[in-house]
């Protein structure tokens, strides 16, 4: 499960998984409007994480941001470590 620590949103983090076709899976946020983001939980479950992140980019609650929006960065940062070198543990 992939944790992701929100940032000026109501909701405090960010918990998913991604299945080995690339799809969200157990989508949960830890704080924030509850029905609003079991409800995107739900409607994302499942979906591509690059339709995912694409869709949710820029939408804009306070702060310049939203849960939704992190969500897209959370979904960003998971990709990122994909890539990331692998240190060695020496």
């Amino acid at each position: 499960m992939y944790t992701y620590w929100t940032k000026w949103t109501c909701s405090k983090q960010i918990l998913f998984d991604v299945d080995a076709d690339n799809k969200l899976r157990n989508v949960r946020f830890i704080g924030g409007c509850g029905g609003n983001l079991q409800g995107i939980a739900r409607l994302v479950e499942g979906k591509d994480i690059d339709e995912v992140e694409t869709l949710l980019a820029g939408i804009k609650c306070r702060n310049n941001t939203s849960c939704p929006d992190q969500l897209s960065k959370a979904i960003t940062e998971y990709k990122a470590s994909l890539n990331a070198p692998v240190e060695d543990k020496e």
